[in-house]
């Protein structure tokens, strides 16, 4: 599993973490079942603390990306398509709702709005 976190990014780093594992997850580099490395270990590896790889693995977990047994460490879950799809559409809605009231607050057209979004569409982002 490859993370890397970025202090220029603005995200906190616990949110970094967590959005890099569900992203391998979800493009199937990380298999059902498959064993996270142990929060202490992934903390060690990234130089951060306990607490900030504990935070990504309980935001996995109440998301449902991933499980945990007592005692034997953190593994990936079965996907479920339909979750995955909704954590995503509630995922854009926010950043739709944080655009739209900058746009409001500039003066920006909805009209302009749908025009960004063709363009960035048509721009291969990933």
């Amino acid at each position: 599993m490859k993370i890397i976190i970025s202090n220029d990014s603005g995200l906190p780093i616990y949110e970094q973490i967590k959005n890099q594992i569900k992203a391998q997850i979800v493009s199937g580099d990380l298999h059902a079942d498959a064993p996270l490395p142990g929060m202490r270990t992934l903390a060690s590896d990234l130089k951060v603390s306990v607490i900030t790889t504990k935070r990504a693995y309980n935001d996995l977990e109440q998301e449902g990306y991933i499980y945990s047994m007592p005692g034997k460490g953190s593994f990936v879950k079965k996907l479920n398509e339909e979750v995955v799809r909704e954590n995503a559409m509630a995922e854009i809605e926010k950043h739709f709702t944080d655009a739209m009231t900058i746009a409001k607050v500039a003066g920006i057209s909805l009209d302009e709005l749908q025009e960004i979004l063709k363009t960035l569409n048509e721009v291969d982002i990933l």
